[in-house]
């Protein structure tokens, strides 16, 4: 008779777990979100690419097209760099999720240090 209540309470633990593994946003979710940040800069994309790159910590970057893509932290900014006729366009995504590595004071102040 234990045992059969033993099984469902471990296959709902064993739930809980896989869900809260997966609670980070996705990149398309974070792509699907509204903007934070949306500016131009007189700077070239790859210049501020660059930049980003030496002050935000945990990214990694990928090409979509013309633009170059940074993910911060784990799935917690999506940060998109367009090429534009006079430089460049910034725009920074969020996640819903709470991540404690980089506040959002500080990639602003990142992004502004970077863009002028």
């Amino acid at each position: 008779m234990l045992s059969r209540r033993v099984v469902p309470f471990t296959s709902l633990i064993a739930s809980a777990l896989a869900l809260a593994a997966c609670s980070s946003a996705s990149v398309p979710e974070l792509r699907a979100s509204s903007p934070v940040i949306y500016v131009s800069s007189h700077r070239q994309s790859s210049d501020v690419l660059n930049c980003l790159e030496d002050k935000l910590p945990s990214v990694s970057t990928s090409k979509l097209g013309s633009a170059s893509e940074l993910l911060v932290g784990p799935n917690a900014w999506l940060v998109t760099l367009t090429p534009s006729q006079y430089g460049s366009t910034v725009k920074v995504q969020k996640s819903s999720e709470d991540y404690g590595g980089l506040p959002e004071p500080e990639m602003r102040f990142d992004i502004a240090r970077c863009t002028t």
